[in-house]
């Protein structure tokens, strides 16, 4: 009973309380009665709404509407989740200690070598068939021709001796060889930038036209020595040495044709401009347009990648945080509390009606605070930065160099730079800070910078280099990984050649790269022949004007 009259007091309280923000809150109260689940994203005022299954003593359903508190630093601790990131996301404040992934497994260096092996093993064995094909037979392979006691030494002397003409063949085999060990090493014998999900089409053509090319003249080597013993044996003529060194040197022109080909198809087919592709960096915006050939989409999206790292500037996530602006902080700065007490509640009884007109009057002018605060950071920045480069040059005119045998008491560069970094040290941190760079530069490194500018007589623009110029992408310390993993999305097939009006996406992380192919347009020019004789001209004066 005495439980009883406690829960009946509170539900009067409570009616009384949702009485008196019947008109405000009757919409929460059944939105939020219906969608439970949706309480977690919360909002400056939030009621949470139990209905009592029981019945209080007038017989009547008991409504208990409380207000939930909320934390002091709720516009601070608000996450929008949008579908620009990826479920790995991790917080702004962490970009710095992004993990790095293990890229030493198994699977990963399987994937890494193994095509590389196999198209290396091929290719040498294709390399030393020539070399093979000719020396066999010098040191024995003819095993008709040795075990035959019919021959006489003088014929076993002519079918294996090589005549002018043979040695210049031969000659020209070794020069052959030469030049494809040259093609090969200076083309392909290139360690890969990319492991690519599927199979390049052009390099697997190639392969399997080598292992065909290789297979089919070895069998009819083989064919053509088992031929020559038959012959010996049933004392008819042979095929004689310079007849393989003929075969051989055919070889060798096939091999050649081979590397024409592959250097066509893997290394010039894609350098004619046939497409226009645009990168939309996603979630700055950031945005770019370059010519390209016909590539597939995977070696598209290869060749995208060392466009971003090395001419797209530096992704900075802290730029993205709008500061509030002060009709903001006003607004969060107040407060309501309802203490369940012997205290009474001091909240106003306009707090809907001010908020609501407070949203409205937010929604119409915040196109224009929003204009107003990137205007005052764009003033604050370029203000920061002339006091940067002013007390660069100041710091810089301290410094001079001299000679070990007339200077006494001289200053290493590491010395100096120590020497000076205060003189500057502060008008950098105000930059730093203002265009959102400090986690990137600490206080060690901007020492290493201004030494090694010192030691180089560099100027002090070219000391401010790496704080005035945001690029490129590679330039940022946590993008310094040997491997980089991104994820390739495409509704087409990675091996498929690209296309008009065709997309894709690489997505690493918050970052995501989309991609929008389109075809350059066909150019008809034609020749327009001009009279000299047209380009005469004839003054017409006018009183009013000065001519």
């Amino acid at each position: 009973m005495e439980t009883e009259s406690v829960r009946s007091e509170l539900s009067s309280r409570s009616r009384r309380s949702s009485r008196h923000r019947q008109h405000t809150h009757r919409s929460t109260r059944s939105s939020k009665s219906q969608r439970k689940d949706s309480s977690d994203i919360m909002a400056p005022f939030q009621t949470s709404v139990n209905i009592n299954p029981e019945t209080g003593r007038d017989g009547q359903e008991v409504i208990e509407v409380q207000i939930l508190p909320q934390d002091e630093n709720w516009g601070e601790n608000t996450t929008a989740v949008t579908g620009n990131t990826s479920e790995g996301s991790q917080s702004m404040e962490d970009v710095s200690n992004w993990p790095i992934e293990s890229d030493s497994g198994i699977g990963f260096m399987c994937s890494r070598y193994f095509g590389t092996t196999v198209a290396l093993g091929l290719s040498f064995v294709s390399f030393v068939s020539p070399l093979a094909m000719v020396v066999l037979p010098k040191i024995g392979f003819f095993p008709g021709l040795t075990d035959n006691i019919a021959i006489q030494p003088s014929q076993r002397m002519q079918l294996l001796s090589c005549t002018a003409e043979c040695k210049g063949i031969l000659l020209s085999l070794a020069f052959k060889l030469v030049l494809l060990a040259v093609g090969v090493w200076a083309v392909f014998l290139r360690p890969r930038n990319a492991i690519l999900p599927r199979i390049f089409v052009f390099r697997a053509t190639t392969l399997v036209i080598l292992a065909v090319c290789t297979f089919s003249y070895w069998l009819f080597y083989i064919v053509q020595i088992t031929e020559a013993t038959k012959a010996l044996a049933l004392g008819e003529e042979a095929v004689d040495y310079s007849a393989l060194v003929s075969y051989v040197s055919s070889f060798a022109d096939t091999l050649l044709f081979i590397h024409y080909i592959a250097v066509i198809l893997m290394e010039i087919r894609h350098l004619e401009p046939v497409y226009y592709i645009k990168i939309v960096r996603s979630p700055d915006g950031e945005s770019k347009s370059y010519c390209i050939g016909q590539l597939s989409i995977q070696r598209a999206a290869v060749w995208v990648l060392q466009k971003y790292y090395t001419e797209f500037p530096i992704y900075n996530p802290y730029l993205e945080k709008i500061p509030i602006s002060k009709s903001q902080r006003k607004q969060s700065s107040i407060k309501f509390y309802e203490v369940d007490g012997n205290s009474t509640t001091q909240a106003p009884r306009s707090t809907a009606g001010s908020c609501s007109g407070s949203r409205r009057r937010d929604s119409g002018s915040a196109h224009n605070e929003r204009y107003y605060e990137e205007a005052e950071r764009e003033r604050r920045v370029r203000k920061r930065r002339a006091r940067l480069l002013s007390a660069a040059e100041d710091a810089f005119a301290h410094v001079r160099r001299v000679r070990v045998a007339a200077a006494n008491g001289a200053l290493g560069p590491r010395e100096a730079a120590q020497a000076v970094f205060p003189s500057l040290a502060r008008a950098l941190q105000k930059y730093l800070r203002a265009t959102r760079q400090q986690p990137r530069h600490s206080a060690e490194a901007v020492l290493q910078q201004l030494a090694a500018c010192l030691a180089r007589d560099a100027s002090p623009r070219a000391f401010l280099e790496p704080f005035l110029v945001e690029a490129p992408v590679l330039a940022a310390e946590h993008e310094a990984r040997p491997v980089q993993r991104w994820a390739l999305i495409s509704d087409d097939l990675l091996a498929r050649p690209l296309a008009d009006n065709q997309e894709f996406q690489l997505r690493q992380g918050d970052i995501s790269l989309i991609c929008s192919i389109r075809q350059l347009p066909k150019f008809n020019i034609s020749e327009e022949v001009v009279d000299p004789k047209s380009n005469r001209f004839v003054l017409r004066l006018n009183s009013e004007t000065s001519v």
